[in-house]
């Protein structure tokens, strides 16, 4: 595979993880900061809110295991909206490596997770360009 060909690899981590240098590019993709973390311990590239869900949509869904699956069918329809956002947070990646940062104690269910999973989709359809 030719270095223009590789795939743009998505991870998720807490912003109460340390910061690492496998993790490549990483954005805050919450509207809100991180309680009780310090701006440089969380050694951001980027910190794009518009990428994070509606506020009412993240009050309804108050991390709610039953409303997860509704939670990512309108998230998704929120993204597709949101041409520029998506573009906003893929345009500065540099390298093979994007991470996710979140504040969720959740981490299996949370806008992270979900965006990560809506990135993999369309990435995986238009090859990389460098």
């Amino acid at each position: 595979m030719r270095e223009t060909e590789r795939a743009l690899r998505i991870r998720v981590k807490r912003a109460y993880e340390a910061p690492a240098g496998a993790d490549g590019y990483r954005t805050l993709v919450d509207r809100a900061w991180p309680r009780g973390v310090f701006k440089d311990a969380l050694r951001l590239d980027d910190w794009v809110k518009d990428i994070a869900p509606s506020p009412g949509m993240r009050r309804w869904f108050g991390h709610d295991p039953e409303k997860w699956s509704a939670f990512k069918d309108l998230y998704f329809r929120e993204l597709d909206e949101r041409p520029d956002a998506v573009a906003a947070l893929l345009v500065n990646v540099r390298g093979e490596t994007l991470t996710l940062i979140f504040g969720a104690k959740d981490v299996k269910r949370n806008n992270a997770v979900a965006l990560k999973q809506y990135l993999d989709r369309r990435t995986e359809k238009r090859p990389r360009v460098a």
